[in-house]
């Protein structure tokens, strides 16, 4: 995903540059991933694409998409109710991400003003759990853990994601990458069981593993651009479960 207020230095990048990026499955990551087959297409979009053509995306092959709502808890995307219905009114199953400042308020306050802005949740199938993304620090490459200590860290998440639970009645799906999670968290396995997990690989170069305490991935981020505007995800699974995932099943 992506933080809205420098545009010129996007988080892909800065993901591409920290995290070695690999194969999900024995399959090697490539410009459209043979783990693809069979899998719904989908993409996420923050402030940087701005006004999005939802049609031309769905035409494209988009089924799913996450929008950036907030960052911090003084942020929200100003494109995010234009992203949000009109990827909706295309036929897009889509859903909110909150881009987490951990060094700037609690989880808990995080959470509220998040689901107050966007990031809430219905059972109508047509809106994916709640998203959380962290991840380094581009604001203060000197704390790319936000200055927390890896228990404090975790217990950060913990209070974002049991707000939102509270607020929405779903787990936050954890947006990160391998080396952050098992850097700033030191590889938590707290939140395997009951958070699905959406990793961001890019790399074809190396080989590496999920983050510490998952077996698979639900979602995965394989390049920061493509046919679809924003990043490029695919789901792990058929059209049929991932209906079934934004209802709640």
């Amino acid at each position: 995903m992506a933080r809205d207020r420098k545009p010129s230095r996007h988080r892909g990048r800065v993901l591409a540059a920290s995290v070695a990026a690999l194969a999900l499955s024995g399959t090697a990551l490539a410009e459209f991933p043979a783990a693809a087959a069979g899998k719904p297409r989908g993409h996420d979009v923050s402030s940087h694409q701005k006004n999005v053509d939802w049609r031309r995306a769905k035409h494209k092959g988009a089924r799913f998409v996450y929008i950036k709502a907030t960052e911090g808890r003084n942020y929200r995307n100003p494109y995010f109710d234009q992203q949000y219905s009109g990827s909706r009114d295309a036929g897009l199953i889509r859903g909110a991400y909150h881009f987490a400042l951990p060094d700037k308020s609690s989880g808990k306050a995080q959470a509220r003003y998040f689901v107050r802005n966007g990031g809430g949740w219905s059972a109508d199938g047509w809106t994916m759990p709640p998203a959380l993304d962290i991840e380094y620090n581009p604001y203060d490459s000197k704390h790319k853990c936000y200055g927390l200590k890896k228990a404090r860290m975790v217990s950060w998440i913990k209070s974002f994601s049991k707000e939102v639970k509270r607020l929405t009645g779903r787990r936050p799906v954890i947006y990160t990458t391998t080396h952050w999670w098992n850097t700033c968290t030191g590889g938590s396995a707290a939140f395997a069981a009951d958070h699905a997990l959406w990793v961001a690989r890019y790399n074809t170069a190396d080989a590496g593993s999920l983050p510490h305490g998952w077996g698979f991935w639900t979602i995965w981020q394989y390049d920061n651009g493509g046919s679809l505007p924003g990043d490029q995800n695919l789901f792990n699974g058929s059209m049929a479960q991932l209906r079934k995932f934004a209802r709640g099943s």
